[in-house]
């Protein structure tokens, strides 16, 4: 039992490889649509020859009926010379039983084409209509493959598209993107901070420097040593 499962499991392996190894969907369908144009081609000679056999079998319809009646006619035409005493009686008895004979051959043919004009007919009428669905197969093929044509231009333009995002995302590159976004804004939110930092130092250091500044104490000073050299800061008397 075990063999044969194993056997099968085999079996089932090769047809799906023979599956994925399948050739191209588009090729296979205008192959099938070519294999079935030969078959319409061989179904039309066929059907051809079946017409030529209906249509002659149909004329030799005419041919018997004709034959039949032209034996009547002369079986009658014999009878009438011997009752005119044209002919001898028992001369014109054998052939005109000579003509009603061939009459009932042609009779009997006539009657026997009549069944082969039905067959054939019927055989035309049957084939007729395989052509015709034949023929309406192939119309709908042919649209289908301008429909598959259109459907793998899309699904390949789909499994690419996909295929390519797929890369995308597999390769990190998306996250990468995501982390160099996140790494610019952190860099711009440090260089406000750097910049609010050198905002409020540059404050300060202003206000010290003011706080600190002696430069207009120290010009008073000078200007005071000025006047008294001058002497315009002795006292009057």
């Amino acid at each position: 039992m075990n063999i044969f499962k194993r056997l099968f499991k085999i079996g089932e392996a090769e047809t799906n490889s023979a599956i994925d190894k399948m050739e191209d969907p588009i090729k296979m369908t205008e192959q099938g649509i070519r294999d079935m144009k030969l078959d319409l081609e061989k179904s039309l000679e066929a059907l051809a020859q079946v017409k030529a056999l209906a249509i002659r079998s149909k004329n030799d319809q005419d041919v018997y009926k004709n034959k039949a009646k032209e034996y009547q006619d002369k079986a009658i035409i014999i009878l009438k010379k011997a009752n005119s005493k044209k002919m001898d009686a028992t001369e014109a008895d054998r052939l005109a039983k000579e003509a009603l004979m061939q009459k009932e051959t042609n009779e009997k043919q006539l009657e026997a084409t009549k069944t082969e004009t039905e067959k054939f007919e019927a055989n035309v009428s049957q084939m007729q209509g395989n052509v015709e669905a034949l023929k309406a197969n192939i119309n709908n093929w042919e649209n289908e493959l301008k429909t598959l044509k259109a459907r793998v231009k899309v699904s390949n333009a789909t499994k690419n598209l996909n295929k390519q995002m797929a890369e995308l995302d597999s390769t990190g590159t998306v996250s990468m993107l995501e982390r160099m976004k996140e790494k610019i804004a952190q860099e711009e939110a440090l260089a406000e901070a750097y910049g609010d930092i050198a905002n409020s130092s540059k404050s300060i250091d202003d206000e010290l420097d003011k706080a600190a500044d002696t430069t207009e104490a120290a010009a008073d000073d000078e200007l005071q040593k000025l006047k008294e050299q001058l002497g315009f800061n002795k006292p009057k008397k």
